[in-house]
């Protein structure tokens, strides 16, 4: 026996109403889910070590740029007053900055201090590495700022660990009346019961 018009009309706003409650939270799901790419500065004077440390973070997706010193990193941050056509931060949007201790001319003791000096990069999490064991070298790079001191080899396991130093990005939401347009077709029968409208939400 076919259904009255009515009850169709019933069906049909129950389902918009439950495609809008649920397709809110698969939206807020999918943009908090949504993994942002990593990008870590790579600084290290040995080619062999720069070279491993890149290819181990290109296979877990991480984005790498390498440097061979610490004023070499100094420069692509854009921390120098003269910067002529070198690449600075603004171009590179570096997210975390690993680097090895035992450097010529800038260790990485001396650039994680540098980093924190600066007003504008200070808040960009440093790693720093090192083949040698020296606790009084881990403890003060850790006062002066340092989010952590691993020994080489470095592991798949200590590159994932950058990921928890890196602070997430807030999600927004795409702009868009898709979903706006689909509330303004349920019934507005109280005033007081009536759905608010989702601005700047959309369902792509």
């Amino acid at each position: 026996m076919p259904l009255p018009c009515r009850s169709l009309l019933s069906i049909f706003v129950v389902v918009v109403v439950c495609w809008v409650l649920l397709g809110l939270n698969v939206v807020e799901v999918v943009v908090m889910a949504e993994e942002r790419v990593v990008h870590v500065l790579v600084v290290d004077d040995s080619l062999v070590d720069r070279t491993i440390v890149h290819k181990l973070l290109k296979a877990s997706a991480f984005k790498v740029t390498t440097v061979e010193n610490g004023k070499k990193a100094i420069e692509v941050l854009g921390m120098e007053e003269e910067k002529l056509d070198k690449p600075t931060v603004k171009d590179h949007d570096v997210d975390i900055i690993l680097t090895d201790y035992c450097m010529p001319e800038m260790n990485g003791h001396d650039l994680l201090v540098a980093i924190k000096d600066d007003s504008h990069m200070k808040s960009i999490p440093v790693v720093i590495v090192s083949s040698e064991f020296n606790p009084q070298r881990i403890n003060r790079c850790l006062t002066d700022g340092a989010e952590e001191f691993l020994q080489k080899p470095l592991k798949v396991q200590d590159l994932e660990k950058l990921r928890s130093y890196v602070k997430p990005a807030v999600p927004v939401p795409k702009i868009g009346t898709k979903r706006k347009a689909v509330v303004d077709l349920m019934p507005e029968s109280n005033e007081a019961e009536r759905l608010p409208h989702l601005a700047g939400v959309a369902v792509a």
